[in-house]
């Protein structure tokens, strides 16, 4: 597998895991069945567990721009060391983001969403070059 593809798919199941833990926490201080329904009521949440919610919103919505990055690249046939490396700093940026994040650390979070953004240029950049 290359390794923009084994980035891709690190990256989306750091993504596709990111809501366990809000969701746990909602479900322990919440009546399951108003997890479970479609409660008009905003839910009792911890702060990081909301913070962890919106770093995974950011992960899902930067994942949309990554994947499609990565899987242009590969049906183009466009595969070298700067997207391979490119889409590993983008995976450890996100992670980072998600990390930070939860710990409520500013300008780390926005130096990983920055350098996750560079990523996904230097991606795009060698597509389009």
């Amino acid at each position: 597998m290359k390794t923009e593809l084994y980035y891709l798919a690190l990256t989306a199941a750091l993504t596709g895991i990111l809501w366990v833990p809000y969701v746990l926490d909602r479900m322990l201080k919440n009546a399951l069945g108003d997890v479970a329904g479609y409660p008009l009521a905003n839910f009792n949440q911890a702060g990081w567990a909301e913070k962890l919610m919106r770093a995974h919103s950011n992960a899902v919505e930067n994942l949309v721009v990554f994947a499609a990055l990565v899987l242009v690249a590969h049906a183009a046939g466009i595969s070298n060391s700067a997207i391979a490396t490119a889409a590993m700093v983008y995976f450890w940026a996100r992670l980072a983001h998600a990390v930070v994040y939860l710990f409520g650390i500013p300008w780390v979070r926005t130096v990983a969403f920055l350098v996750g953004f560079g990523a996904q240029a230097v991606i795009a950049w060698q597509i389009l070059a």
